[in-house]
């Protein structure tokens, strides 16, 4: 009997160590994460180009899945449109990977999108500014002359519970841009909000954060004017 209570009690402290390390204690865990999680799209981007080199100088996409689900080809038909979001990325990311799939393509204009998951992930708004600013000194200290154009934050159904932070992430953002004439920061909140202070639910899909055809429709129509040359 004593020897079973001390198997019981050993296998209770190893199952107390595992949960421990799953926690994101342990060096590992926290690698995977970190950037190196999204190492294979990176990878992927990356084959792609050898393939078929994209053309230097165009209107580049990037951040997170609402980039990813965008399809920039069809919305955009006319312009030099190139597609770079990878998964559920923060901000941190882009700034991880910007020498592999932002500064190569030697871009005149950045869309990026990024942010909401850095709030859900239970960053605060002033770390959100904090990584956005990064992301500006890293691709000016290559592409000096490069716009970069910055899509608040939307306001989404799921994650509504976080509309406080995402404005004021996106009022942060705003004003620290607001003296940057190569800068731009497009406001999608107001229009994708309608009665009772709600977003509008035909501009989503059924998981509440995605955007349908509807939601696009009002992004381009919003980015489409700072696009041209």
């Amino acid at each position: 009997m004593k020897r079973s209570r001390i198997l019981t009690a050993s296998l209770v402290l190893i199952v107390f160590l595992a949960v421990l390390a799953d926690s994101g204690l342990g060096g590992e865990e926290k690698a995977k994460r970190g950037p190196q999680r999204w190492e294979p799209n990176i990878a992927r981007f990356e084959q792609q180009d050898r393939e078929d080199p994209p053309e230097k100088g165009g209107i580049l996409f990037v951040g997170s899945s609402s980039i990813v689900r965008w399809d920039v080809a069809k919305w955009f038909p006319d312009m030099p449109v190139l597609n770079r979001g990878f998964g559920g990325s923060q901000i941190a990311d882009s700034v991880h990977f910007a020498e592999r799939i932002v500064i190569p393509y030697r871009p005149r204009t950045i869309v990026f999108y990024a942010g909401d998951n850095d709030l859900a992930a239970g960053k605060a708004p002033e770390q959100v500014l904090a990584d956005f600013k990064a992301f500006v000194s890293k691709v000016r200290a290559s592409l000096p002359e490069a716009k970069i154009i910055y899509v608040g934050i939307k306001p989404s159904i799921k994650r509504w519970s976080l509309i406080e932070p995402v404005r004021k992430a996106n009022g942060l953002i705003r004003e620290a841009i607001s003296s940057d004439a190569r800068s731009i920061f497009v406001d999608v909140d107001s229009p994708m909000i309608g009665t009772g202070g709600m977003p509008r639910k035909e501009l989503y899909i059924a998981d509440g954060l995605h955007l349908s055809d509807e939601g696009y429709a009002v992004w381009t129509k919003l980015l489409a004017p700072h696009l041209a040359r």
